[in-house]
């Protein structure tokens, strides 16, 4: 037996997605240098919670962090899934849609359907929402070709940030590959969905969110309808917030997103220093702000929102070697970042083709062909 070989890479950028990067091309990985002239060096909480759940996630998968955690050896395994009994609690410093999108993409090609139980904070400032998950990315997995049945996120309870208490429920099948596809096409608007919810506050901020929002939304579109999901007791979680998750779906089934979440309380329960705490914004703001978000979404042309841009290009490098070709609006720094981990990863290169007469950009790529070959077969 040879050496082993890893793929060697500095500091902490989008760790989360090279690891999922490197599971699904089988490269061992090795990561030096993390936070190491940081004041706090090394794996944040959020990122060795992420690790942990990988090692439930992948049968014979090998994890060696150094004392100062600011080395890390990673030897991918077997993506196992499963539906019994798998529960993890996701790290307070990051919501739990920081662990779905990975969740995503390494469940469509494990050995069973996954159905996994996650704990923590489902709203936050930093990442996508729950609800924003669950109308939006699921929503652009069924155009690869990813069954409906078995595609599934409930929101048992909600957890606002910093002490969360939330609980969601992920279910995702399996897939032997993904279609190639072609989104060039984002439509027009043709309704708007959302969800305003609270947590431990008085239900007016509901109302007062929905209101603000569908007074912007309405000078454009008649079929606006944002609900209300207060929360109290036990599903309310451990921290007061609130927040607004919008959706606007277009005629070619295109969904484009934004929301986000205000949250206040003590964060020394946490144990983790708390970062710089945005000034409370009033609901009527907050439903104001991100229907503005929303609007300049909209505005940029693409198939999906400036936050989808990641996950759409992997989906694309995953395909069969067939062109896939989709459209968006200006590339994110994130998407610029995915785009270029595909190309050390899985040996992906998209074409980049500026579009002037629309300010968008069209990407395409011809597939890597992954397939799951560790499914059970039917």
């Amino acid at each position: 037996m040879g050496k082993l070989q890893y793929k060697k890479m500095k500091g902490s950028s989008n760790l989360r997605q090279r690891l999922v990067l490197a599971t699904l091309s089988s490269t061992p990985l090795l990561i030096e240098d993390i936070r190491a002239e940081h004041t706090l060096p090394g794996l944040h909480p959020h990122e060795i919670s992420f690790l942990r759940l990988l090692e439930k996630l992948c049968d014979d998968c090998s994890l060696i962090i150094n004392e100062t955690g600011t080395k890390l050896k990673y030897q991918p395994g077997t993506i196992m899934g499963g539906t019994h009994d798998l529960v993890h609690d996701c790290a307070l410093t990051r919501s739990i849609s920081y662990f779905l999108e990975p969740l995503l993409v390494l469940a469509l090609f494990s050995k069973k359907p996954l159905t996994i139980t996650l704990r923590g904070i489902t709203n936050d400032s930093k990442d996508p929402s729950v609800d924003t998950f669950r109308s939006t990315t699921l929503q652009l997995l069924k155009r690869f070709g990813v069954p409906s049945e078995g595609l599934d996120l409930r929101i048992v309870s909600r957890g606002s940030a910093p002490l969360g208490g939330g609980e969601v429920i992920l279910s995702i099948p399996i897939v032997h590959c993904l279609n190639a596809v072609n989104l060039t096409d984002a439509g027009m608007v043709k309704r708007i969905r959302g969800v305003a919810y609270s947590t431990r506050v008085s239900f007016q901020f509901d109302n007062s969110m929905i209101h603000s929002a569908r007074g912007i939304f309405n000078r454009f579109i008649p079929d606006v309808y944002i609900f209300s999901d207060h929360k109290k007791g036990p599903a309310a979680g451990n921290s007061p917030g609130y927040g607004i998750s919008l959706v606007a779906e277009t005629n070619e089934g295109c969904y484009i997103s934004a929301d986000t979440a205000i949250s206040y309380g003590r964060t020394e329960e946490t144990g983790e220093i708390e970062e710089e705490r945005k000034e409370l914004m009033p609901p009527e703001e907050v439903g104001e702000q991100i229907a503005s978000v929303l609007l300049g979404e909209i505005e940029q042309g693409g198939v999906v929102d400036s936050t989808h841009q990641g996950l759409l290009f992997i989906l694309c490098a995953l395909c069969p070697q067939d062109v896939s070709k989709v459209r968006v609006g200006k590339l994110s720094p994130y998407g610029i970042e995915t785009l270029r981990h595909i190309r050390d990863f899985l040996g992906v290169k998209f074409v980049i083709k500026p579009d002037p007469s629309t300010e968008t950009v069209i990407l395409k790529c011809v597939g890597c062909g992954l397939k799951n070959l560790s499914r059970k077969a039917s």
